[in-house]
């Protein structure tokens, strides 16, 4: 989901409680707070000389421990009035995709995507996800699309890894 899908998703549901689901299952807890918005540019180099670059807006969420047992989340209306105000101070590259970064006590923090959402009642709740790593260079390593297995045969000085 890129950043202008996020914040169209937020001012169509403004009346709604905003969740986040960061497995299955398993929920952001209600203590939640917006603590940081980052607005990210990646230059990189894969191990096959390739160079890339992408924009990305990562938005951090942070549980306050003296606010356990909070009875309701945030609501879209003051995720969309954060969002907004920081799109003041610094403008948003539209298209970036936007990312969750998030971790608690018993998941490891992580920059997770925005797989999908659904509406419940009065709550709108992102479901994320974790994208796994991989190879950008499969052709100048011998990978194929669809054999992941032959990744471990990358073998230092052979030209791909």
């Amino acid at each position: 989901m890129n950043t202008s899908d996020f914040i169209t998703l937020l001012a169509e549901h403004q009346d709604k409680s905003l969740l986040f689901e960061y497995a299955p299952g398993m929920l952001v807890g209600t203590n939640y707070h917006i603590t940081e918005v980052k607005h990210m540019t990646v230059d990189s180099v894969d191990c096959g000389a390739g160079t890339d670059s992408w924009k990305e807006t990562i938005i951090q969420l942070w549980e306050s421990p003296s606010e356990l047992g909070k009875p309701n989340y945030m609501s879209a209306y003051k995720a969309l009035g954060i969002l907004r105000k920081v799109g003041t101070i610094k403008t948003y590259e539209m298209e970036a995709t936007v990312k969750i970064e998030y971790g608690n006590t018993t998941f490891h923090t992580a920059h997770l995507h925005v797989l999908d959402y659904e509406i419940k009642d009065s709550q709108l709740i992102l479901k994320l996800t974790v994208n796994p790593t991989d190879c950008k260079a499969k052709e100048a390593c011998g990978i194929s699309e669809t054999d992941t297995a032959e990744v471990s045969s990358c073998a230092p000085g052979s030209g791909c890894c």
